[in-house]
C-alpha cells in the first residue's frame, strides 16, 4: 500500500515539474531572442499624404508594410493579393499594425478596382491607400535603405517593414546556415518581394513576429538588446562593400 502511495507521488511530482522544467528551458530562448535589426532610422513619415476620406496615415506609433503600388496598380494586383493574403490576413488586428501603400495623385479610380480584386468587399481596416505627389512618394523611398532606385512608374514590388519609431527593419545577413557555413559573402534583407511567394510567406511573417515579439516585451518591461556587436560589425562590412 505505501509503495503504491508513493508511485503516485512521484508520479504527480513528475507531472507537476515536468512542464515547469520546460518553461525554464524556454525562458532563455524567448527572452535572448534576437531583434529584428534596424537597418535605416529616419524614414520620411507621410504627412504631406492624402488618404481618399482625407484622414491622415501615419508611419510614427504604427507597425507598417509599407509598398509603392505605382500609376497603374491594378496591374499589380498579384504583388497585392500575395500581401494580403500572406501577410495582411495574418496580422490584422494586432496592435497598431497596418498595411500602408503609397500611389500618385489621379490613381485613386485604379485603387477603387484594386481594392474589390484583393478583398472581395471585405472591409481592409488596417490597409491604407495615400496619395500624393510623384516628388513626395520619390522622398519617402529615399529615406528607405533599398539596393535599386524607384522605377518611373513609381512602382515595386518590395514592400518594407518600417516600426513605431520610423527605423526600417530587416536582416543585415540575410545567409542561409549553408552559405555561412562556406563564408559566402554577407548581403542584407532590406525590402520583401511580394512576387516572390516564399519570401513574403516564411521570412516577412517571421520577422514581423519577432518585432511583435519585441514591442510586446517593451510593454512589459522585459526586453533587453544585449547583442547588437553582431549587427553593428555585419553592418560595417555591408557599409564598406
Amino acid at each position: 500500500m505505501r509503495e503504491k502511495k508513493a508511485s503516485t507521488y512521484f508520479v504527480l511530482v513528475v507531472l507537476f515539474f515536468l512542464p515547469v522544467a520546460f518553461l525554464l528551458l524556454l525562458y532563455p530562448a524567448t527572452h535572448n531572442y534576437t531583434p529584428l535589426e534596424v537597418i535605416k532610422k529616419d524614414v520620411l513619415d507621410l504627412n504631406d499624404f492624402k488618404a481618399v476620406n482625407n484622414e491622415q496615415i501615419l508611419l510614427k506609433d504604427h507597425i507598417t508594410v509599407l509598398g509603392f503600388l505605382g500609376n497603374e496598380p491594378v496591374k499589380h494586383s498579384i504583388a497585392a493579393s500575395n500581401l494580403k493574403e500572406l501577410v495582411y490576413d495574418k496580422f490584422k488586428g494586432f496592435k497598431k499594425f497596418q498595411v500602408v501603400m503609397l500611389l500618385p495623385f489621379g490613381t485613386e479610380a485604379s485603387v477603387d478596382t484594386l481594392k474589390k480584386e484583393i478583398s472581395s468587399y471585405e472591409s481592409l481596416d488596417y490597409w491604407h491607400f495615400v496619395f500624393a505627389s510623384p516628388g513626395h512618394i520619390k522622398q519617402v523611398y529615399n529615406s528607405l535603405k533599398t539596393n535599386l532606385p524607384l522605377a518611373n512608374d513609381l512602382f515595386t514590388q518590395k514592400v518594407f517593414v518600417v516600426d513605431k519609431d520610423l527605423s526600417q527593419r530587416g536582416r543585415f545577413d540575410d545567409r542561409e546556415d549553408k552559405e555561412k557555413e562556406k563564408n559566402k559573402p554577407v548581403y542584407g534583407l532590406n525590402g520583401y518581394d511580394c512576387i516572390e511567394v516564399a519570401e513574403i510567406k516564411n521570412k516577412m511573417s517571421d520577422d514581423l513576429r519577432v518585432l511583435f515579439t519585441e514591442y510586446r516585451q517593451k510593454r512589459k518591461g522585459e526586453f533587453e538588446n544585449t547583442d547588437t556587436r553582431r549587427a553593428n560589425d555585419l553592418k560595417s562590412d555591408h557599409e564598406e562593400n
